[in-house]
């Protein structure tokens, strides 16, 4: 079969585990540690769910992740590459993580241990359930009976078109990141600020408004989606949040009325994103003009 191979990804785009099972995309783990301690993020949160993990952070518990190593990748590429399935990987962006250039690096060695075997490596410059919505996208193409690189060339013509705006809640914890100064995140949080996040070509956060209050923030993003949205008839919109649930669905109630897309798809901030934008913020992705 043409299209008989394995879409890998990691568990960075944020879907559940029942829609990744659905698309049939096998999920790398990123690896995340929480007030010292190490934990695997799964899908399905087997060993720390995302309240729980959200409550610590609120609670000023300190979060970091860790790069996915060379042998990570071959752990996890070998057994398809075994069954003589070729692959076709998309990463969690390299503005983002440098994971990608150990995900080459194995691909290289299968490729040499494995001759004949095909191993795609794809930077989507996107992250949470931007890099999913590449996934679901990969996935469809791939249920149409596209081959390997029909699929990667695909993915490669519409990351650039990706569009994701996030809203940030917590300052303090951009602080820390190194993102905003004591003074801003201090002034900010009192006047009710909350600062949108862009994420450019390159796969960047990249601030670039400040509003007062979330009315506003969701305001600004479905206006920036109305500019250069794709029919939206034709697509399915993704929003995240790290542990804004109420939120998240008045986003899209307010894309829903305003823009009628086909369907909206909402899942939390995972540990591994959610350890650089902190609690509280909602993320909004869909396919437009450009990104």
């Amino acid at each position: 079969m043409g299209n008989d191979f394995v879409i890998v990804t990691d568990s960075t785009t944020d879907l559940t585990q029942e829609f990744a099972d659905s698309l049939g995309l096998v999920i790398i783990p990123y690896i995340f540690n929480l007030d010292g301690k190490e934990y695997r993020n799964y899908l399905d949160y087997r060993e720390l769910s995302a309240r729980d993990y959200y409550d610590a952070l609120r609670a000023g518990k300190t979060a970091s992740t860790s790069l996915v190593t060379g042998q990570r990748y071959i752990d996890a590429f070998t057994p398809h590459v075994r069954e003589g399935k070729d692959i076709l990987y998309l990463c969690l962006s390299t503005g983002m993580s440098s994971s990608f250039g150990q995900s080459k690096m194995a691909a290289e060695t299968l490729e040499k241990e494995f001759p004949g075997r095909k191993l795609i490596m794809i930077d989507t410059l996107a992250a949470s359930m931007g890099q999913g919505m590449l996934a679901y996208y990969a996935a469809k193409a791939r249920g149409e009976g596209k081959t390997l690189e029909e699929t990667a060339d695909y993915i490669k013509g519409i990351f650039l078109k990706l569009c994701m705006w996030v809203g940030v809640d917590d300052l303090n914890h951009l602080r820390r990141g190194g993102r905003v100064s004591g003074a801003s995140a201090f002034f900010g949080t009192i006047l009710n600020i909350k600062p949108i996040i862009h994420v450019d070509d390159e796969g960047r956060l990249i601030p670039v408004e400040k509003v007062r209050g979330w009315n506003n923030v969701m305001d600004y993003m479905v206006s920036r989606m109305e500019e250069t949205l794709l029919p939206p008839k034709d697509q399915v919109v993704f929003i995240s949040h790290s542990d804004a649930q109420e939120r998240a669905e008045k986003l899209a109630n307010l894309i829903v009325t305003r823009l009628g897309p086909r369907e909206v798809k909402i899942n939390y901030i995972g540990p591994v994103i959610g350890a650089h934008t902190g609690p509280g913020t909602i993320a909004l992705f869909f396919i437009g003009s450009k990104r």
